[in-house]
């Protein structure tokens, strides 16, 4: 009997011993699970601030002695120091902001000071409630895409404001700084200034627009429709070839057409 008692015994601090280290387990991989479950949530959180940091981004006005300029504070850093004054699109280059804000309808002048941007309109009767919601679009969407505020591109050099420019060659310089030229380098290409003659602009085509199958589409149904609504002195667009691209496509239709022959005189199978 005592030895029975004596198994039994063993037997009930054996199993007590067991259960007492599962228990230890259970509470070790809970509190790891605990604190796995409260880091992700930190995570979270900091993501989800950052995230939506730009959609709550409170953007105020302050009007300037100006009544054609409207002071827009985001409550970040603008400049590091100084400030930068855009007086026109084609002075924009270096800043892809400025090229954005000067995208909107009526948006004359921008100017950066170290934690605020000044828009100018054109004239009197644009009005600020109309302009308001595409500038703090454009404001918030460029601080969410952590673009450089400044970068070292130069103006274009085509584009350029010359003392002898009339008013209609400013105006097809400035739309197609403004409006034109940013729609075709998305794709990769470019249009180039070339001179403006008895109602013709002469264009040249750079990039993946030289070889595009579309370009004289693109030149006539997009680029010489823009021109001639906002400029009624536009006649035409046309397009200037260098003397390489005259040799190119010379080359190119000898090609084709020597191909051509000997697919011609090839022996039938």
């Amino acid at each position: 009997m005592p030895f029975k008692m004596a198994c039994r015994q063993i037997l009930r601090n054996l199993s007590f011993t067991i259960l007492r280290k599962q228990g230890l387990n259970r509470s070790v991989s809970y509190s790891r699970s605990i604190a796995t479950v409260q880091r992700q949530k930190r995570d979270y959180l900091r993501w989800k601030t950052q995230a939506t940091f730009v959609r709550t981004m409170f953007i105020q006005t302050q009007d300037t002695p100006n009544p054609n300029s409207l002071k827009f504070v985001p409550g970040v850093q603008v400049l590091e120091s100084g400030t930068i004054d855009f007086p026109n699109p084609q002075s924009s280059a270096c800043s892809p902001l400025a090229k954005l804000l000067f995208r909107i309808d009526g948006v004359k002048g921008v100017f950066f000071g170290p934690d605020f941007i000044t828009v100018t309109k054109a004239d009197d009767d644009l009005d600020w409630q109309l302009m308001k919601p595409d500038i703090y679009a454009t404001i918030m969407d460029f601080f969410s895409s952590n673009l450089p505020i400044l970068t070292d591109e130069q103006p274009s050099s085509d584009t350029a404001i010359h003392p002898d420019d009339d008013e209609t060659v400013l105006m097809i310089k400035e739309l197609l700084d403004t409006r034109i030229r940013p729609t075709v380098q998305e794709d990769g290409g470019d249009i180039v200034y070339m001179g403006f003659e008895d109602g013709i602009v002469k264009l040249k085509m750079q990039g993946s627009c030289t070889s595009c199958p579309s370009s004289v589409v693109t030149l006539k149904s997009g680029v010489q429709n823009m021109l001639q609504f906002y400029i009624p002195e536009v006649l035409g667009v046309e397009q200037v070839e260098d003397e390489v691209d005259d040799i190119n496509k010379l080359e190119f239709e000898k090609l084709e057409k020597s191909l051509e022959e000997k697919a011609g005189k090839s022996p039938e199978t």
